[in-house]
């Protein structure tokens, strides 16, 4: 065996796993889905906002008490 380099690669952009550039921007929705923390806020948050809101529409919707 030599000591010699093994001969370089083409000069081509390096990319990941997938074949795509590493400086191609990533989309939003993918970045979004891609975030675990981010998806059990909205998970919690979204249902909590959503019953709150049935809530006062329930609330809104029952007659005065005639006096």
């Amino acid at each position: 065996m030599s000591d010699q380099a093994p001969p370089s690669a083409p000069s081509e952009p390096t990319k990941s796993a997938a074949g795509k550039d590493p400086s191609e921007r990533v989309p939003a929705m993918q970045r979004l889905l891609d975030n675990p923390f981010l998806l059990l806020f909205l998970g919690v948050t979204m249902p909590t906002v959503f019953y709150i809101i049935w809530g006062i529409m329930e609330l809104a919707q029952i007659p005065i008490a005639p006096q």
